[in-house]
C-alpha cells in the first residue's frame, strides 16, 4: 500500500521530560492503526506533531514524501477528531459547520455522519448548551465532512453512547476499504480490537511494538488484543 507518512526519529522533549524519543514509524493508505500505550506515553504529542500543532525539537515527518515543516497545505487531506472538542460557546452547531466550510473553501462533501446523528435537526443550538456526546458527535461529523485522506481520531468514542460509536465504528471501516488511512488513539482495547489492522504501542516515549493484529495475536496465541497485550508486556518486562 501507498505510505502516506513518515515518522523519522522524532524527539521532543516539554523542559526535562522527554516525550518522544527517536521515534520512528510509518503509515500506509487503506487501514486502521491503534496508537495505544498508557497516560503520558507520547501519544497525544505523536499525532500533534503528524497535525503541526507541536514542533518537535529533532527529526522529520513526511506527508506522502514531503516535509510538513512550514507548510500548511497538506493538512486539507487531513481530518482531525480531538478527545474533547473546543468551540465558541454562542456560536450554533450550523453556524460552526458553514464557517468550517468557508475557511476551507468547500462544500461538505460526506454528509453521513451529519445524516446518522440527526445534527442538521439541532443546527440552532449553541455550542454550550450541547451536552459532551453530542460534541463529539460534532467533531466526529467534521473530521470526515470532506472526505479526507487520513483521518487522525483521538479517543472517538469517548462520551458516545453505544449506538453513536457503532455509527463511528462502521464510518470507520467504511472509509478504510475506501483506501483511507485512520490513525487512533484509544484506552478502550475491545474497540481496538474489532477495527484495528496495526498496533503501535508506545511506552514512555518510545515505540515498544508496531505489529499488525492477527501478527500480535499469532506470535502470542491470543484472540484478544488485551490478552495478546498483557502478555507481550509482561514477557518484556521480565
Amino acid at each position: 500500500m501507498e505510505k502516506i507518512i513518515a515518522v523519522e526519529g522524532l524527539k521532543k522533549s516539554f523542559g526535562r521530560l522527554e516525550v518522544l524519543k527517536n521515534v520512528s514509524c510509518d503509515f500506509a493508505a487503506g487501514g486502521v492503526v491503534s496508537i495505544l500505550g498508557p497516560n503520558a506515553s507520547g501519544k497525544t504529542t505523536l499525532i500533534k506533531s503528524i497535525l503541526g500543532m507541536v514542533l518537535p525539537d529533532s527529526g522529520s515527518i513526511l506527508f506522502k514524501g514531503k516535509s510538513i515543516l512550514n507548510t500548511f497545505d497538506y493538512k486539507r487531506h487531513i481530518g482531525y477528531m480531538p478527545q474533547i472538542g473546543h468551540y465558541p460557546d454562542n456560536m450554533q452547531i450550523g453556524q460552526l459547520f458553514k464557517m468550517v466550510m468557508d475557511i476551507r473553501q468547500q462544500d461538505a462533501v460526506d454528509t453521513d455522519l451529519l445524516k446518522a446523528y440527526q445534527l442538521e435537526g439541532m443546527y440552532h443550538k449553541t455550542m454550550r448548551t450541547l451536552s459532551g456526546g453530542t460534541l463529539q458527535k460534532v467533531s466526529a461529523a467534521l473530521a470526515f465532512m470532506f472526505s479526507p485522506d487520513v483521518l487522525i481520531l483521538d479517543e472517538p468514542s469517548a462520551g458516545l453512547d453505544p449506538l453513536a460509536a457503532d455509527a463511528l465504528k462502521e464510518k470507520i471501516l467504511a472509509e478504510r476499504a475506501n483506501g483511507k488511512l485512520v490513525l487512533i488513539t484509544s484506552h478502550i482495547l475491545s474497540e481496538a480490537d474489532e477495527i484495528s489492522d496495526h498496533i503501535l504501542y508506545l511506552f514512555e516515549g518510545k515505540i515498544k511494538f508496531y505489529k499488525t493484529l492477527p501478527d500480535l495475536k499469532m506470535e502470542t496465541g491470543e484472540q484478544k488484543l488485551s490478552r495478546a497485550l498483557t502478555q507481550l508486556l509482561s514477557l518484556s518486562s521480565c
